[in-house]
């Protein structure tokens, strides 16, 4: 039984480090859409969840540090001064995003393409509610150029929101699809 359990935990730390990589990756691929461009980042956190659990979050989280201690895997670059970046409250966003997602996927009994959509969906919600505050408080607070709700809705959402919608959807189908092959046993009650 150690054993397994050993196999385990090496399984789950490769698959950290493996989604660590996807996600910094993604955040190079542009999909470049009118008016919004995006880039992968968000389905590489999402699908972390799906196959992660809530441990995604771990992926998620240091993939942050990294980008946050200096090494340039964040769409602009990276380092302590990107905090005064807008857009860093999304990043902060994906871990929770991604736990929210894992956390459903664990608890789901049937996961069916619905369910994990919703899933995904619930933790784009996380994503946006983070990102969006951030942008209003860097803006208010920090470049003291407050900006009004209908921008800030306009441009942090709904000119967004629609490409994400589309990599949650991804991330679905293509959990569905790598599921048989990637999914860890159900963790027992009490096990971290």
């Amino acid at each position: 039984m150690r054993c397994f359990h050993s196999l385990q935990t090496a399984r789950v730390s490769v698959l950290c480090a493996l989604f660590t990589a996807l996600i910094a990756i993604g955040a190079f691929i542009r999909v470049p859409l009118p008016y919004c461009p995006f880039t992968l980042q968000f389905f590489f956190t999402t699908l972390a969840g799906m196959v992660l659990g809530k441990r995604g979050a771990i992926a998620t989280g240091t993939y942050v540090l990294l980008g946050f201690i200096g090494l340039p895997i964040f769409t602009a670059g990276g380092g302590p001064a990107y905090v005064l970046q807008p857009t860093f409250g999304y990043l902060l966003g994906f871990i929770g995003g991604t736990w929210l997602t894992g956390y459903l996927v664990e608890k789901g009994v049937n996961l069916t393409g619905t369910y994990l959509l919703v899933a995904a969906l619930s933790g784009l919600a996380v994503v946006y509610s983070c990102g969006i505050a951030y942008v209003y408080f860097i803006n208010t607070v920090y470049l003291q150029s407050p900006i009004g709700l209908w921008p800030l809705f306009l441009y942090c959402f709904l000119l967004a929101v629609p490409g994400d919608i589309c990599l949650s959807l991804l991330a679905a189908f293509f959990y569905k699809r790598i599921r048989p092959f990637v999914s860890l046993p159900a963790r027992r009650e009490g096990e971290k």
